[in-house]
């Protein structure tokens, strides 16, 4: 399932949005979006693995207590 949004961008990212498709390096606009947003919200997750790991959570416990909290962090963007 899908939902279509709007969303205004500058002109500069729209010109460049079509010539990655009129190269043919991407099939649509919204496949270049799709892509970027998924890679921004990959980015954000890692930040924050990364501020659980230098947090010292699970540092006494052998990694016990890091489990325990990302049990239930969602692991998947759909």
């Amino acid at each position: 399932m899908s939902i279509q949004i709007a969303v205004r961008l500058p002109d500069q990212l729209v010109n460049s949005l079509d010539e990655l498709v009129h190269s043919g390096a991407a099939r649509s606009r919204a496949s270049v979006i799709e892509r970027a947003l998924l890679r921004e919200l990959r980015y954000q997750r890692m930040v924050q693995e990364v501020e659980i790991l230098n947090s010292g959570i699970g540092a006494d416990e052998d990694l016990d207590s890091l489990a325990r909290f990302s049990a239930n962090i969602a692991l998947e963007v759909d």
